[in-house]
């Protein structure tokens, strides 16, 4: 493990760290692999990828929480990735529990594992009243995992990204 990283929580299997920026090989193939971004019309590339990790970092300075490296505690490699973020949803901004994770620890419940610490931790140390899920229509895995984590389906809307039009349902849970 990277000495500079803060690790936030731990489950049984995994602990949850900041990312750094010795992660973006793990983020690009999570990222990079197009199966896995399916909910994202395609792979990113180099760019985005360090994009989206710079976004994290402002994310943990701007509010102290972002999305956060989840590691296999057996053998200390980068799997995916689990946290909260602020997401905007119509004109609101929402707690969000967001995951995703390489393709290869799919369906080892990884990310329902990851999903419900970081439930717990913004109920228990941001003290959330609510958080929520925001999922892209068709994305039935990452839907089952925000059912597991006790959310429930309360709004849906269609967002535009990368010039298409994406259904989305808001998945939420109260304290």
């Amino acid at each position: 493990m990277n000495d500079n990283t803060k690790i936030i929580l731990q489950t049984q299997r995994l602990y949850l760290r900041e990312l750094s920026s010795a992660d973006f090989p793990a983020l690009c193939r999570i990222m990079q692999d197009e199966k896995t971004m399916y909910a994202y019309e395609g792979p990113f590339s180099d760019k985005e990828v360090q994009d989206w990790l710079e976004n994290q970092f402002k994310h943990y300075r701007k509010y102290g929480f972002g999305l956060w490296a989840v590691v296999l505690k057996e053998t200390d490699r980068m799997i995916g990735q689990c946290g909260l973020s602020m997401q905007k949803w119509k004109e609101n901004k929402l707690l969000e529990i967001g995951y995703l994770f390489e393709r290869e620890y799919w369906h080892k419940g990884y990310a329902t594992e990851a999903a419900l610490a970081c439930k717990k931790y913004a109920f228990e140390t941001l003290n959330a009243d609510e958080v929520c899920s925001i999922i892209r229509d068709t994305n039935t895995a990452s839907q089952n995992v925000a059912l597991r984590n006790g959310m429930k389906i309360t709004d849906t809307w269609t967002k535009h990204y990368r010039n298409v039009d994406m259904p989305h349902y808001l998945f939420t849970v109260k304290k």
